[in-house]
């Protein structure tokens, strides 16, 4: 049976490190690589030239405005699509996997695929988040959320789910994690704060639903604990129950970094626009008037 066609959808940005790798294994998919560069300053552009990508150039948003209009650049010549970040390398099983299924029949029209987290160059093996994503799907059938942060995407579809992994090779030096998630702390503490989404255009909490939807479930309980609780924590989750411990100290740094600064820094950001909506308040009186003069 002929292959569907699919078109593998990346974004990026001053990516010249990773750019390559990614693209490698991304054209085992398919030779088809659409790439949305957000004017890059460094030789990514060339390197994805050289490979055979087809690159325009858009001013960078946000991440769900960048990722819808990539999908709909490209759905209307594409059965399938397949999107990753600039630093989002798949592995062979997942690489396998997405050719074996879109050679037959696929029985969804839509697939998750786990990333695999690293850490100060380091693959975290247990103490990693690991996430699921929806990153597969047929042409008109997947878009990205509307939020600020940790956007995925949605469909109408029940997704199936790939054992392959995504490698996030985003964090190989510690000043590049902490300034990304400094940036990624004021989206979060702005999201919170925010009205809520409409229910169509965000991914739903649901105990019962799948991967994702399970854990943004557990994260709406995790802002309804105090303030400073939560993040300790989610700290000895981290590190002693889903045994981050076992990763070294790279283990315990990624557990110390992601519970007690990235998730302290959140919440307090979080105070800081609380205490800058409130009104002044008044004050009161708490001088004595002063005696008539004899």
């Amino acid at each position: 049976m002929e292959q569907p066609p699919c078109v593998v959808v990346i974004l990026t940005f001053n990516s010249a490190s990773i750019i390559r790798e990614t693209v490698s294994q991304a054209k085992k998919v398919s030779p088809k690589v659409f790439a949305v560069d957000s004017h890059s300053s460094d030789s990514t552009v060339a390197i994805l030239e050289e490979l055979g990508c087809t690159v325009v150039q858009r001013p960078f948003s946000n991440y769900s405005d960048q990722r819808n209009w990539a999908i709909s650049q490209v759905e209307g010549a594409y059965g399938w699509q397949l999107h990753l970040d600039a630093d989002e390398v798949l592995d062979e099983q997942a690489v396998g996997e997405i050719r074996a299924l879109l050679a037959g029949t696929p029985r969804f029209d839509a697939y998750m695929l786990r990333r695999r987290d690293y850490f100060m160059g380091k693959m975290l093996r247990f103490s990693g988040v690991n996430p699921w994503h929806l990153r597969l799907f047929r042409s008109g059938a997947g878009r990205c959320e509307a939020r600020l942060y940790d956007q995925h995407f949605i469909s109408s579809a029940t997704p199936g789910r790939l054992q392959g992994f995504m490698h996030d090779k985003n964090s190989a030096r510690l000043t590049d994690w902490i300034n990304s998630h400094n940036r990624w702390s004021d989206a979060e503490a702005k999201e919170k704060l925010g009205p809520r989404m409409a229910a169509d255009n965000v991914l739903q909490p649901r105990l019962m639903g799948d991967a994702r939807e399970r854990t943004r479930f557990i994260k709406e309980l995790y802002y309804r604990l105090p303030t400073g609780l939560r993040s300790l924590s989610y700290f000895v989750y981290r590190y002693v129950f889903r045994l981050g411990f076992l990763d070294g100290t790279t283990g315990f740094y990624f557990a110390f970094f992601q519970a007690l600064w990235f998730r302290m820094l959140v919440d307090a950001k979080m105070y800081e626009q609380r205490s800058a909506q409130r009104p002044p308040a008044e004050l009161k009186a708490t001088t004595h008037p002063i005696p008539p003069m004899e």
